[in-house]
């Protein structure tokens, strides 16, 4: 497995912590969950996406 192929895994997984925290935040589909948890998938995810996508930038290359 390249580094292009682990930063693009790991986009994947940010964006999809992203999805579930703004899923929870807009929707109170998901009430076992808290709106902290939701907060830290939020805040996570996008410090994840904004590192692996940079990464996979640089890897491209």
């Amino acid at each position: 497995m390249n580094k292009q192929m682990k930063s693009g895994i790991g986009l994947i997984g940010s964006l999809l912590l992203v999805m579930v925290g703004l899923y929870r935040l807009w929707t109170n589909q998901l009430e076992e969950m808290s709106i902290i948890v939701a907060y830290l998938f939020l805040g996570v995810g996008i410090i994840g996406t904004i590192t692996n996508g940079v990464k996979w930038k640089k890897h491209s290359k």
